[in-house]
């Protein structure tokens, strides 16, 4: 599965992957978890939202185990990053049928649409569709760098985008869903083992910050005379630096757009996008906070305009506590892993479900730490060991 999946949308530059939502690529990836499902004898759907199901058993009986993952990326990301959570589904499942084990509530693996947000800027829109923390008119209006509307995307691709929305029917037939990821940090490589447990999702957001200056000649402006944005978005990026190591969190300006964008030019309009993460909500508060004051107080310095706009936040996530107590007894009963219980700065559909239904999330040890990058790893070793932990997670809840 995995030498099938790894072409897709890999970049021949880069190395890294560019599986944007409602692409041709999206197309690709789509058709081999079809395929997938398919080959196991289990009944795909699509739903409202354009997210994936493989079914064994009926759904409509409820209280189903559902398992799974994306396959989306960010720009030039890794390998690992969500299709290891998918991949991961499917083998668990080829475990269950060699154990011979039976299923007593059904069992569903689900390929989450956009959970990137890499196109259209707003992570995890299949998940938020369909818990209903996104609306129709919120999505409708969303817009990719190229000016394509997500509807317009979602109706090339061949999926009618007036009826996503809201899906509490389908989330009311899920009794718990178990999210496998690669870790995104080196929490597991320095303790030593090879799963782990989520206990949640550190608070995050993302801010835009619009810095508005004069555009001007490069070679004939005097220094004095500018109104140069890049300046208060630089001094602004070295603050969003001092802030966060002030308060133990992270923060990152990683995208950025200028007008006019030449060379001999002053810019217009230097736009950047922040994304600030921390352990608690008043830590997180601080640090945004004092990264506002500080590009306001720059940006007067330069007598340049300057808006701030939230475009995204999720507050802290804490999973469900019963189901994650009911996985460490499952794995710490009847396997001789050692799975210790840890917090993450990535945001995850698993996440956005929590609201809704019962999730938990496993870990699956990366040696670098490095994620959101062709650098991305995790040993074969360690990957099947996330396979067993999961099928034995799977055989624990829906065989009981």
């Amino acid at each position: 599965m995995w030498r099938e999946l790894l072409p897709l949308g890999r970049h021949p530059d880069s190395g890294g992957y560019r599986r944007f939502a409602w692409t041709a690529v999206d197309g690709e990836c789509r058709a081999w978890f079809e395929e997938q499902a398919t080959a196991r004898g289990l009944r795909h759907e699509v739903d409202r939202n354009g997210n994936q199901w493989a079914w064994l058993g009926d759904p409509a009986e409820g209280d189903a185990v559902v398992t799974g993952s994306h396959l989306d990326s960010v720009p030039d990301g890794g390998a690992f990053d969500g299709p290891l959570g998918v991949v991961s589904a499917f083998a668990a499942l080829d475990e269950l049928r060699r154990r011979e084990v039976r299923l007593t509530r059904p069992l569903a693996i689900v390929n989450f649409g956009d959970e990137e947000g890499a196109r259209f800027g707003l992570a995890c829109v299949g998940s938020r569709l369909t818990a209903g923390q996104l609306t129709r008119e919120q999505a409708h209006r969303l817009t990719d760098g190229d000016g394509v509307t997500l509807p317009r995307a979602m109706e090339a691709a061949g999926h009618d985008p007036d009826v996503i929305g809201p899906d509490p029917e389908r989330l009311a037939r899920i009794g718990a869903f178990v999210e496998l990821h690669v870790e995104q940090g080196r929490a597991l490589d320095l303790s030593g083992d090879r799963v782990g447990l989520a206990s949640a999702i550190w608070p995050h957001g993302r801010w835009r910050f619009d810095f508005r200056g004069e555009a001007n000649h490069a070679g004939t402006t005097r220094l004095a005379d500018r109104h140069d944005p890049m300046l208060s978005y630089a001094e602004t990026v070295l603050a969003a630096r001092r802030e966060a190591e002030l308060a133990g969190a992270v923060a990152t300006f990683g995208k950025i757009a200028v007008e006019p964008n030449g060379v001999n030019a002053i810019p217009s309009l230097v736009r950047g996008w922040l994304d600030s993460r921390a352990e608690d909500q008043m830590s997180l508060d601080t640090v945004v906070d004092g990264i506002e004051k500080a590009a306001r107080s720059y940006a007067d310095a330069h007598g340049v305009g300057l808006d701030i706009v939230r475009e995204s936040f999720t507050p802290v996530v804490e999973f469900d506590h019963a189901l994650r107590d009911e996985l460490a007894r499952i794995l710490g009963t009847d396997t001789d892993l050692t799975v210790p219980v840890l917090g993450t700065g990535a945001g995850h559909d698993a996440g956005i479900l929590s609201g809704s239904i019962p999730t938990a999330m496993l870990f699956v040890r990366n040696p670098t730490g490095v994620s959101h990058s062709p650098a991305e790893s995790a040993r074969e070793d360690d990957c099947v060991a996330g396979v067993l932990a999961l099928a034995d997670v799977l055989e624990g809840l829906a065989c009981r």
